[in-house]
């Protein structure tokens, strides 16, 4: 028996481990007229996750399998959009848990854009320093437990801010509230290495390919202190939903956005 804003009765959601102790995992996924972009990375990201959360993955759970529970959700409302896949532990225990068996909820919201298009909407970003990422294996996947990013995007909305960048304990720059990092220097790529705590991203992963083929440019990956950005021609953000994102100004320093406009073009070439 639960109450609920008032009302006493049962839900399900009061023993859900996923809800409880945030024990989950999930991956976020760009759907293009049918199209799952990317999506043997998305499902060898989700495996790797779940095996280092120590669930027991069902026999049934192939690339075909879950690539069709995904079309259940969207063919009826539209064929492009994003589409979520959440993985929790089943009920039982409290912290130690009963099982490794899992449930999934799969949620779609339909979209009209077929690509990934310029956007100039991160106008002003700067640092978070109230929490800190640790710079461990579990930072790396996508789990449920997500506070750090939730009050740092609190943190930048309240301070006028389109966008913030997240640090680990050893004060090194890992990552935007919502996307992975790249500072440019010249003709050089640098992001954060997945040692320090950043997102193993589906698009960090196809920019790193990208630009490891790259005639023109080069990618490294290595820590990046904070006094490094003012020192960037530029600074950007990547994530599945957006591809591409510039910044035009950290503080005082202000950006170019030409090398972020050409992996933009090249990740839609990828995408088409």
């Amino acid at each position: 028996m639960i109450n609920f804003n008032g009302q006493i009765g049962h839900s399900e959601i009061a023993q859900n481990r996923g809800f409880l102790y945030a024990d989950g995992v999930f991956e976020s996924m760009k759907i293009v007229e049918g199209k799952i972009l990317f999506f043997e990375d998305h499902y060898f990201r989700l495996m790797a996750s779940m095996r280092i959360m120590r669930m027991k993955i069902p026999m049934n759970f192939t690339q075909s399998f879950i690539a069709a529970e995904i079309v259940k959700c969207f063919q009826s409302s539209g064929n492009t959009g994003s589409c979520r896949i959440t993985v929790y532990r089943n009920d039982g225990g409290k912290y130690f848990p009963h099982t490794n068996e899992i449930s999934y909820l799969i949620s779609f919201q339909q979209h009209d854009n077929k690509c990934y298009v310029i956007n100039d909407t991160l106008n002003i970003v700067d640092l978070y320093n109230d929490f800190h990422i640790s710079a461990q294996l579990l930072s790396n996947i996508k789990t449920t437990a997500r506070n750090i990013n939730v009050l740092a995007s609190i943190y930048a909305n309240e301070n006028d801010f389109d966008n913030v960048i997240l640090l680990n304990e050893k004060k090194e720059v890992v990552e935007f509230y919502n996307g992975n990092l790249y500072l440019v220097f010249g003709q050089t790529v640098v992001t954060p290495p997945l040692s320090s705590g950043c997102i193993n991203g589906i698009i960090r992963q196809q920019i790193i390919k990208i630009l490891s083929h790259s005639p023109t440019y080069q990618i490294i990956e290595r820590p990046i202190s904070t006094f490094e950005i003012q020192q960037a021609d530029e600074l950007f953000l990547t994530n599945i939903n957006a591809g591409v994102l510039p910044v035009k100004q950290y503080r005082k320093k202000l950006f170019q956005t030409q090398v972020a406009f050409d992996l933009l073009k090249e990740l839609n070439h990828i995408c088409s």
